[in-house]
């Protein structure tokens, strides 16, 4: 058997460990490389859902869209971390959102919330964010149900972490008092939004876009409950504030002036609300596109103004668009399409055309009875329609049963 010399042995550790040292050093350079290859491809994601954000902060979707959707693109096809790969998808899940295309909206949402609960845990606050999100897109589709639950489960998760009066939860607040808003949850939206208000101001400032935002839902909220004397108040800090930020011509503002052509109708003033809605129109439509659902809605705020004003002519040409607009960007089974329905078929009882007006009822009745409670308003508003509609036919024992 062969025997190596002490010599040849002190020779053969020495080369050994000086091979073992230069693999190290290879193999941390080829670590080193392959990290700073997936660094720079996680930046040039980066770089592009930067400028999206820049142009979402200010609601100009448009050219926010190609720059999100080219960031996914190149996180997908360069195979980026995983991490990168969530953040492009929840950003395009809140442009399409806005953009009113919330069937894509939640398909991106929902890929992000499921790779959110691999990457962190179940119970991560940003799995909170991300059903805050996807809590603004049900409410966009009209389940409320579903809207709310995902707020519940974002509120409860962040509860985990932060003390009931830490400013990071009054945004879960105030999202949460919007879709009772939608419920016809008026005492329990109330008590929700002055709670987050407080926190806010502390938080943010009295002139901020945030507070105005918040400001502007609670004034939407009193015209709902007919305080407009505390509304008109409080629309005209949100509009003040927003003005400083905006100018006097931005589609970020049109909620606003929704809130202010309600305060202006109680009052009367059909004039100054039909200047804002028509103004609002022309700011969404070139903001926003002629199909954006935004566009719809303030169609069928017009089409309501005149039929208020008896003005049947004018309301039928506008209740038709938005009839049109709301089918076909927010669907048949939506509450906002069902509003239009009904506005159509007050027209339609005014002009004689019972059996529209009666078929357009039933699509309005059944839709409001599958999303909201029997004593819903928007339900009230429906069997008014089709118990004015059965006194015009002389139908009066359905009348009894109506009312």
């Amino acid at each position: 058997m062969y025997s190596r010399t002490p010599l040849q042995k002190q020779c053969l550790l020495r080369d050994l460990t000086l091979f073992m040292v230069f693999g190290l050093v290879i193999l941390n350079a080829k670590t080193a490389a392959l990290e700073l290859h997936q660094t720079e491809k996680n930046n040039s994601c980066k770089v592009l859902r930067s400028m999206a954000r820049v142009y979402m902060a200010g609601g100009d979707y448009a050219k926010a869209q190609p720059l999100a959707e080219n960031a996914l693109t190149l996180a997908r096809k360069n195979n980026t971390s995983d991490s990168e790969l969530c953040l492009c998808l929840i950003d395009l899940a809140y442009l399409y959102k806005n953009q009113g295309r919330f069937d894509e909206a939640e398909s991106m949402c929902q890929t992000a919330l499921e790779l959110q609960k691999k990457l962190y845990y179940e119970n991560h606050p940003h799995v909170a964010g991300t059903l805050r999100i996807l809590s603004s897109i049900y409410l966009g589709q009209a389940r409320y149900d579903k809207a709310g639950l995902a707020m519940e489960q974002a509120i409860a998760i962040m509860q985990k972490s932060h003390l009931p009066d830490d400013p990071t939860l009054a945004p879960f607040q105030v999202d949460l008092a919007r879709v009772m808003v939608e419920q016809g949850k008026y005492k329990e939206a109330e008590s929700n939004y002055l709670q987050a208000l407080e926190l806010i101001r502390n938080s943010y400032g009295p002139d901020h876009l945030y507070t105005a935002g918040v400001l502007g839902s609670i004034a939407e909220l009193y015209t709902l409950q007919k305080k407009y004397g505390q509304a008109e108040d409080l629309i005209n800090q949100t509009l003040a504030i927003q003005q400083k930020v905006y100018g006097t011509q931005h589609h970020l503002m049109v909620p606003a002036w929704l809130t202010l052509t309600q305060i202006y109708q109680a009052k009367e003033d059909y004039v100054e609300a039909e200047k804002l809605l028509r103004n609002a129109l022309a700011v969404v439509e070139k903001d926003c596109g002629a199909e954006h659902p935004l566009t719809g809605k303030i169609m069928s705020l017009l089409g309501q103004l005149y039929i208020e004003q008896k003005k049947y002519a004018q309301a039928q040409s506008i209740c038709e668009r938005a009839v049109n607009m709301l089918e076909n960007s927010l669907g048949p089974e939506n509450n906002y399409t069902a509003i239009a329905f009904n506005n159509l078929a007050r027209v339609y009882i005014s002009q004689e055309k019972y059996s529209q007006a009666q078929q357009l009822c039933d699509r309005a009745l059944n839709t409001m009875e599958n999303i909201f409670e029997d004593n819903h308003p928007n339900v009230t508003k429906v069997l008014e329609t089709i118990a004015q509609l059965q006194r015009k036919t002389e139908n009066t024992s359905e009348v009894a049963k109506i009312m």
